[in-house]
C-alpha cells in the first residue's frame, strides 16, 4: 500500500534521479534545475529578481535570524562583484549566527515551545548549535533524536522524546518526519484521508511501545530505556466489533520482523543501577534506522519539503503534515529531484539550504509581476512575505535601534523573579532586566502557545498594540549613547539622517520622497528633534516592511 500520494511513476523518477548525476543541469547547478521546474508550471509572468537590498535583508533573516547592520548593508549595495550573493550565503552559513538561529527554528518545530523531559533547554539548544555549526547531516540528527537513550555525549538529543509518552512520540514522528497528521487514525481509519489507516498509526506506535523512562540509582539521571514488550500491538476501530494486530512498521511499508529468542536469551545486558535489562532487539533503535534509511523516500521528501517551506514561505506539499494522494505537490518532479539529491548528498543540510537560496525562485522579488494584482502562492512566481519569528523580531528590533549589545549583556540576579503577568496587565511598572526575560515577553506576544505548531502568520491586535505602545520598546527609542537615536542626533544633513535611518531599520536607502518627508517632519518638530527622530524610527519599526521577511 502506498500511503503518501507517490505514484509508481514518481518513484521511478526519483530512482532515476538518484542514479543520474547530470540531472542537475548542463552546468551542474541544482539551482538552475529548480528554476526550470518552477518556470514550467508558473502559469504566468514571474516577478523580477530581488534588488540587492531586498536580497541582503532576506538572506540575513533566513540564515542569521536578524536584519543586517546598516553599515554592512551600505557596503553590500556598493559591491559590484557578480558573485557577491553567493559569497554572502557562504559567509552566513559558516557563522555562529546560522547555528544559533537554526537551533531556535528547529527547537520550536520539534518541541513546539514545550519544555519536555529532564534535559535542560540550555543543553538541548547547545546540542543543536554544535550539530549545526559543523557540517550538519539531517539523517544523523534525526536518528540521534529518535534513538536517544541519554547515554554519552548525545544525551541532550533525548529531549525530543520527552517523557516517552507513546502517543505523543507516535504523532510527532509521523507529523515531523513523514508529513502525516495521524492523530485521527489512532481510533479509526482517517475520516478524510482514505490512504491513512489505523494500522499506520499503530504500526508506528509499536516501534515505540517498549520505551519508558528509568532513573539510574547511581548517578540519579533519567534515561530512555527499552523493556521487553509485545511483538504485536492489538488495536480496534471504534466503528468495528473486531480488532486487528500489527508489528512495528512504517506507514505503507512491510512489518519489521522481531527475531524470536529462546526464553532466557532475550537480553543483551542485565539490569544494573536501577535500569532494566537491555533486550537484544530494540524496536526504537530499529525505527531510527528504518525512518532515516535512504530507502524510505518519504522521509527525504518530507525533509526537503519542510526546509523549502522555511525558505520560500510555503511547502511544495502544503500544509506540511498533509502529504497524501488527495493533496499532491505543486511541483511533484521538483520534489522528487530535491529528495533524491538530498539523499545522494548524504542529507547535507547546508548543501540543501545553499542550493535553494542560489535559485532564482528564492531570489525573486516579492513585488508582483507587472500588470498582475495577485499570483497563486503555490506558483512561486513572487517571493512570499513571511512573518518574523519572535526571536527574529526581537533581535532585529534591538539591532535596528542600536541596543542589541547592551540588552544582550543584561542579567537578572537569580533571586529576583520578574512579574511578567503584571508587566502585561500594567500592575508591574518595572522593565525586565535581562535579555532572557525580554525574549520570553516577545515569545509570549508573537509566538503560539506551547504545544501548537508555528507554521503560519497569525496576526493579532495584541501584537500591533505591543509594537506601538510597549514601554520597553519605546525606551529603546530614547537617545542613549551608542544607539540609533543618539547616532542620528549627531548628524546634520537630512539626507544623511534618512540614509542612516532607512539602512539601519529597513536595510535599504530611502527614496527621494522619504527623504523629503523626514526633512519636513524634522522642520515641523525642530524644538523636539530627538523625540521626532525616535518617532520616525518607531514608524518604520511598526511598518509592514519591517515586520515581514519579504
Amino acid at each position: 500500500m502506498m500511503s503518501f500520494g507517490m505514484k509508481t511513476t514518481s518513484l521511478l523518477a526519483l530512482a532515476f534521479t538518484l542514479a543520474t548525476p547530470f540531472l542537475e543541469g548542463a552546468d551542474g547547478q541544482l539551482p538552475a534545475l529548480i528554476d526550470t521546474h518552477i518556470a514550467a508550471r508558473s502559469g504566468g509572468p514571474l516577478s523580477p529578481r530581488s534588488d540587492d537590498a531586498e536580497f541582503y535583508r532576506r538572506a540575513h533573516l533566513d540564515l542569521a535570524g536578524i536584519i543586517p547592520k546598516g553599515s554592512t548593508a551600505r557596503s553590500f549595495l556598493a559591491d559590484a562583484r557578480p558573485e557577491k550573493r553567493r559569497a554572502l550565503i557562504e559567509r552566513l552559513l559558516s557563522g555562529d549566527d546560522f547555528a544559533r538561529h537554526w537551533s531556535d527554528l528547529l527547537s520550536v518545530e520539534l518541541l513546539k515551545r514545550q519544555d519536555l523531559g529532564k534535559v535542560p533547554l540550555g543543553q538541548w539548544t547547545t546540542y543543536l548549535f554544535s550539530s549545526l555549526k559543523k557540517q550538519p547531516r539531517w539523517d544523523i540528527m534525526v536518528r540521534a533524536m529518535v534513538a536517544a537513550t541519554g547515554q554519552g555525549p548525545e544525551r541532550p538529543a533525548m529531549k525530543f522524546l520527552g517523557t516517552a509518552g507513546h502517543h505523543r512520540m507516535t504523532e510527532d514522528i509521523a507529523r515531523l518526519f513523514l508529513g502525516m497528521d495521524l492523530e485521527c487514525a489512532r481510533c479509526h481509519d482517517h475520516p478524510s484521508v482514505k490512504t491513512w489507516e489505523q494500522a499506520d498509526y499503530w504500526g508506528l506506535y509499536t516501534y515505540l511501545s517498549w520505551t519508558k523512562t528509568a532513573t539510574n540509582t547511581s548517578n540519579k539521571k533519567e534515561y530512555l530505556v527499552e523493556v521487553l514488550g509485545k511483538n504485536e500491538i492489538e488495536y480496534q476501530s471504534v466503528f468495528a466489533s473486531v480488532g486487528d494486530t500489527t508489528g512495528p512498521r512504517l506507514p505503507g511499508m512491510k512489518e519489521t520482523v522481531i527475531p524470536a529468542l529462546a526464553k532466557g536469551q532475550e537480553f543483551a545486558n542485565p539490569a544494573e543501577n536501577g535500569l532494566p535489562p537491555v533486550p537484544k532487539f530494540l524496536p526504537r533503535q530499529q525505527l531510527a534506522r528504518d525512518l532515516t534509511s535512504p530507502k524510505n523516500l518519504v522521509f527525504a521528501r518530507n525533509s526537503v519539503n519542510r526546509f523549502w517551506a522555511r525558505l520560500l514561505g510555503r511547502g511544495l506539499v502544503h500544509p506540511l503534515d498533509q502529504s497524501h494522494a488527495a493533496n499532491p505537490p505543486s511541483h511533484p518532479e521538483l520534489l522528487d529531484v530535491l529528495a533524491g539529491k538530498f539523499i545522494a548528498k548524504g542529507y547535507d543540510l547546508k548543501w540543501l539550504i545553499r542550493s535553494i537560496m542560489l535559485s532564482e525562485a528564492y531570489q525573486r522579488s516579492s513585488k508582483l509581476p507587472k500588470g498582475t494584482s495577485s499570483v497563486p502562492p503555490e506558483s512561486y512566481r513572487s517571493a512570499i512575505p513571511r512573518a518574523l519569528t519572535p526571536e527574529q523580531l526581537l533581535a532585529s528590533v534591538l539591532r535596528a535601534t542600536g541596543n542589541r549589545q547592551r540588552v544582550m549583556a543584561l542579567e537578572t540576579p537569580a533571586d529576583i523573579k520578574f512579574d511578567r503577568r503584571g508587566y502585561f496587565t500594567g500592575t508591574n511598572k518595572e522593565l525586565p532586566q535581562s535579555h532572557a526575560e525580554i525574549q520570553a515577553i516577545f515569545i509570549q506576544t508573537f509566538g503560539r502557545p506551547p504545544g501548537e505548531p508555528e507554521t503560519g502568520f497569525i496576526p493579532g491586535l495584541n501584537q500591533s498594540l505591543f509594537l506601538m505602545n510597549d514601554r520597553l520598546l519605546l525606551s529603546w527609542l530614547e537617545p542613549v549613547e551608542g544607539n540609533l537615536i543618539h547616532e542620528l542626533a549627531a548628524l546634520e544633513e537630512p539626507g544623511e539622517m534618512a540614509e542612516t535611518l532607512y539602512l539601519g531599520i529597513l536595510s535599504r536607502p530611502p527614496g527621494e520622497a522619504e527623504v523629503a518627508e523626514l526633512e519636513a517632519y524634522l522642520e515641523k518638530n525642530s524644538k523636539r528633534a530627538s523625540s521626532a527622530l525616535g518617532e520616525l524610527a518607531w514608524a518604520l519599526i511598526n511598518s509592514t516592511e519591517f515586520r515581514l521577511n519579504h
